[in-house]
């Protein structure tokens, strides 16, 4: 599980001891919302709506009558002998015994001016899990096409990242550009996410056995044009555009095909390079990495180390996961973690 965090690994690992993925798919059952777990780990709503877990959560808020204060923005988080005193940007003070921020994560680091007065280390907040931007690419045309499995890979990056892929209108989606976007969120963010990345469309296969099988192919369907279907299993329109990229037009034939062709569609189906062109309009990110240093909070209690009584949760952490419910898990556990603890200290 903790793998599937480029960063706060470890301080997820431990604070996973005391409230886990079962723990939460246990609290949300006996409140009437199931959670299902796909095969590969992502978890989601029965429901599939986002609103299901709102629903739920505000719910619970109601029953226990938690007051919520809209339109109440702190400018300052100021310790005190007997607790904090929280001024709000429109002139109100609310004091309390103790303090937990779990506003979630902030664009640029100036949005979080109102903490630095606690003392704590804020690393840089930037973008992580978005798509990635290829305007005017020829692959656009295929807009709405799923690859189920297919691996994507910052070049200069030390792994690659297998999942689906989608394309889109403005580029590549899916959980393999995703889980991509994550783990080189910091270095894409440094050359302002113009980068080169190349896509594996077939996983499975190396160069070698690709070649073999179009030289079984050139014999035993030697008469069939080469675009008519494609021996991996890939989208027809998918392999059509590789082989038109790889200068195989639509009646060469299997018998025809050159070694200069072979090889550049080997390349395409194992090395198919593109260029990101900074980031779409559409301002679609869905999760910072950065935020509160983590070597500065309790993982079992989500207590600050630098200041008593002060909580953290969530996203203003410096913990962000790959998609399918890992930053969810993450915000549940230190919620949890931080509301049992002050529910105790005050006790």
């Amino acid at each position: 599980m903790s793998r599937c965090y480029p960063r706060g690994a470890r301080f997820v690992r431990k604070a996973f001891h005391g409230f886990f993925t079962q723990d939460t798919v246990r609290w949300f059952g006996s409140r009437g919302l199931d959670l299902v777990t796909e095969a590969d780990g992502r978890m989601f709503p029965s429901t599939n709506r986002s609103e299901s877990v709102i629903a739920c959560l505000m719910g619970e808020a109601e029953r226990y009558g938690v007051r919520i204060l809209f339109r109440a923005e702190p400018v300052s988080v100021l310790p005190e002998a007997d607790g904090f005193r929280l001024p709000l940007r429109d002139g109100r003070i609310l004091t309390s015994r103790k303090v937990c921020i779990a506003t979630g994560g902030f664009r640029k680091r100036e949005q979080l001016h109102w903490l630095s007065g606690l003392g704590h280390t804020i690393l840089d907040p930037v973008p992580s899990l978005f798509t990635f931007n290829l305007p005017g690419h020829p692959i656009s045309a295929l807009m709405g096409l799923s690859v189920p499995d297919a691996v994507v890979k910052m070049e200069g990056a030390r792994h690659g990242h297998r999942g689906a892929l989608l394309v889109t209108h403005w580029g590549m989606s899916g959980p393999a550009v995703l889980k991509a976007s994550a783990w080189n969120a910091r270095e894409m963010h440094a050359v302002d996410y113009r980068f080169p990345f190349q896509v594996q469309w077939l996983p499975e296969e190396t160069h070698s056995l690709v070649k073999a099988r179009f030289q079984d192919l050139r014999r035993e369907r030697g008469a069939a044009t080469v675009t008519a279907r494609c021996p991996f299993g890939l989208p027809s329109r998918l392999w059509q555009f590789l082989a038109e990229a790889s200068g195989v037009g639509a009646g060469v034939r299997w018998a025809d095909l050159t070694s200069a062709q072979s090889e550049n569609l080997a390349s395409h189906l194992l090395r198919h390079g593109f260029r990101a062109d900074g980031q779409t309009v559409f301002k679609e990110e869905f999760v910072t990495a950065g935020g509160v240093s983590t070597g500065e909070v309790e993982a079992s209690s989500m207590e600050s180390r630098l200041v008593p009584g002060l909580y953290f949760a969530g996203e203003i952490l410096d913990v962000d996961g790959i998609t399918g419910g890992y930053n969810f898990q993450h915000a549940w556990t230190s919620g949890w973690t931080a509301a049992r603890h002050i529910a105790r200290s005050l006790a």
